[in-house]
């Protein structure tokens, strides 16, 4: 159960279900989004202790030239080794969730009350304990396998692969307290998350 300070929504789904579609809509509504993703980017920027040990522990294949970090490649040895990939999770989960908190704490600070944390692994790195409220980007599977053949070029093999290295996203939207259906059009997604996002106006003020 969250003890922390302010309303915090924890916003995941599974791999092309259009999170991001839905986080964009809800910063369009006035909520402050703290996106782990782009924190992710932050802790391993260049020069940073975490992209050293990164390094250190893959070799210097997972650098690019100018020293940035080619995920391409962390991601083809984590997904293909669950030692690494729990090595790796070590590492980062802990500098993305201190960032997260430092940029809770300034938007509290500024006077914003509800805070969204954009998080695609939320369930299987225990974010799900440190939000009041979950939502879930919902796509059926079938679906998220077309996207990634045809949006990202993916093999059947490589997007099969991708899916099942997270929690199925059935599981996730059953331990969710919204679910949003984003198989549909954008605008029957949008409403749904306006209606999500003005019962938690609603709940703050009760």
């Amino acid at each position: 159960m969250n003890n922390r300070p302010g309303f915090r929504i924890g916003l995941t789904g599974g791999i092309a279900s259009g999170k991001s579609t839905v986080s964009g809509m809800l910063r369009q509504m006035g909520a402050i989004v703290i996106d782990t993703d782009q924190l992710a980017h932050e802790v391993t920027s260049p020069g940073s202790e975490a992209l050293a040990a990164m390094s250190q522990r893959f070799g210097h294949e997972v650098l690019n030239p100018d020293g940035s970090l080619r995920r391409d490649v962390v991601g083809k040895i984590v997904f293909s080794n669950p030692a690494q990939k729990k090595w790796l999770e070590s590492l980062l989960h802990p500098l993305i969730r201190k960032k997260a908190e430092e940029q809770a704490r300034a938007a509290l600070a500024a006077g914003h009350g509800i805070l969204v944390f954009d998080v695609p692994l939320l369930f299987e790195s225990g974010w799900n304990e440190m939000v009041d409220e979950i939502w879930t980007v919902y796509v059926p599977p079938e679906i998220q396998q077309q996207r990634l053949i045809l949006r990202d070029g993916y093999t059947i093999a490589d997007a099969k692969a991708r899916i099942a290295s997270q929690w199925p996203i059935g599981d996730k939207a059953e331990r969710s307290d919204v679910v949003i259906d984003n198989a549909g059009s954008l605008a029957s997604t949008r409403l749904q998350v306006e209606t999500a996002w003005s019962q938690v106006l609603r709940k703050i003020r009760q």
